[in-house]
């Protein structure tokens, strides 16, 4: 398993039909743990670290691969669980998220399954490492847990929301008053990270957790006679969601004479070399990898401007 992404071309296929593969791995305790394959650059036995002064409590030390320094990460700890007994006879998966390369220490990988997304679930509410997880999913009548790693890393390396000096235009809060935007995503962490770069723009924000809920939102709205186009300035959503993914929304939206006029922007910790093709396919109007709030501001700024040359103020 020295590479997972061997196969991208076939993968891609995967795009719009609501579909996606998820690698398997164990951690302490031998519950049976996922991430999507997408974010998988490769998985490794075991290296020898370099030890880092002064990190993070669940960062056990440093590797290299591939021309990098990439940190380890106890991702059992990270979620609240016993950190990982044998540190030796274990393996890493290497993964990018929000652009940054990390590896993740588990016990061990078990094998790449390729699913729907409406057999995989949100996390039932209540306490725990539930708190960590955007998902769970069946698997040969075993619970499959799929972890927040974007929650992970922010706790581990928080990302910075705010908006350079100079990136605001003078006027667009007046510009902003009043208006809404749609946010999309499964993670507490990406959308609270949206809203937030959202709302110092002056953009109220409406929220769903999964592109089933959203779909249904935007379509009750539509449904009591509603321009889409005037109340949403754009549509910001994820792509990973559990039920329904962001490019089966996306298409879904085109599909639907009443919203296929809004703008959607989709905004994922995926690889931009992928989702490059994606956004192509399913008819989203841009991509923005996640997390820079000075791309995303511009972005949502001239969807703002516009907006107004549409709908001016007062109309």
């Amino acid at each position: 398993m020295a590479s997972v992404l061997d196969t991208v071309d076939q993968r891609t296929q995967l795009v719009g039909e609501n579909r996606l593969e998820i690698l398997m791995f164990r951690l302490e305790r031998g519950q049976i743990f996922a991430i999507n394959v997408f974010k998988i650059q490769e998985v490794q036995v075991m290296p020898k670290l370099t030890m880092l002064p002064n990190s993070h409590p669940c960062v056990v030390g440093v590797t290299h691969a591939r021309g990098v320094t990439i940190p380890v990460i106890d991702l059992g700890q990270a979620i609240g669980m016993p950190p990982l007994s044998d540190r030796e006879n274990c393996n890493i998966i290497i993964a990018e998220y929000n652009m940054t390369v990390q590896a993740f220490m588990v016990k061990s990988v078990d094998h790449i399954i390729n699913m729907n997304w409406e057999d995989i679930m949100p996390p039932p509410k209540g306490a725990g490492r539930n708190h960590y997880l955007t998902a769970i999913t069946k698997v040969n009548d075993k619970i499959v847990e799929v972890i927040d790693v974007e929650k992970v890393l922010q706790e581990i390396a928080p990302c910075n929301t705010a908006i350079s000096e100079g990136v605001l235009h003078d006027d667009i809060q007046t510009l902003a008053a009043g208006l809404d935007v749609f946010a999309v995503d499964d993670s507490t962490v990406g959308l609270a990270q949206v809203k937030e770069t959202v709302e110092q723009i002056g953009l109220t924000v409406t929220s769903a957790r999964d592109g089933a809920q959203a779909l249904a939102l935007l379509k009750q709205i539509a449904d009591e006679g509603v321009d889409m186009v005037k109340r949403f300035v754009l549509v910001i959503t994820d792509a990973e969601m559990p039920e329904m993914d962001g490019y089966r929304f996306t298409t879904e939206i085109r599909n639907d004479p009443r919203l296929k006029d809004l703008h959607v922007i989709l905004h994922t910790s995926l690889s931009g070399a992928f989702n490059q093709a994606m956004v192509q396919k399913v008819g989203c109007d841009n991509f923005l990898s996640k997390f820079e709030p000075d791309k995303l501001a511009e972005a949502v700024q001239e969807q703002v401007r516009i907006y107004r040359e549409k709908f001016p103020i007062g109309s």
